[in-house]
């Protein structure tokens, strides 16, 4: 059975940081890559950060580039997502969701993505 475990979230303060963690089991990184989302109230979905398999850049959304980073330790099944220079706009549910390794030109397109985590909540306070 396939599970992601994202953990890390909380409570912080506008220009702090966070780091989120997302647990992955019963998948090898060597088969699937792993993606960052996030979901505000009253938002649609939003794709962060994963994993270009076409050419194996990082992808970042313009919202977060130069503020998040995204990492992985494959020994542990763990990828992470540093969180830097928090906004209140930043305040969403975060989630990680796993997609079978292809090559595409996008690692962003949320309806390629197999399996998904319960999410974990971030605030920023102003």
């Amino acid at each position: 059975e396939v599970q992601l475990v994202e953990s890390g979230g909380g409570l912080a303060e506008t220009g702090g940081s966070l780091r989120l963690s997302c647990a992955a089991s019963g998948l090898s990184f060597d088969n699937y890559a792993i993606g960052w989302f996030r979901q505000a109230p009253g938002k649609e979905r939003e794709g962060l950060s994963c994993i270009n398999t076409h050419d194996w850049n990082t992808y970042y959304a313009d919202s977060v580039k130069g503020r998040f980073t995204f990492s992985s330790d494959n020994a542990k099944n763990t990828v992470y997502l540093q969180m830097d220079s928090l906004k209140p706009e930043d305040t969403a549910v975060y989630y990680c969701a796993a997609r079978v390794k292809r090559d595409r030109p996008s690692c962003i397109l949320q309806f390629e993505y197999d399996y998904w985590g319960q999410g974990t909540q971030v605030t920023v306070s102003s």
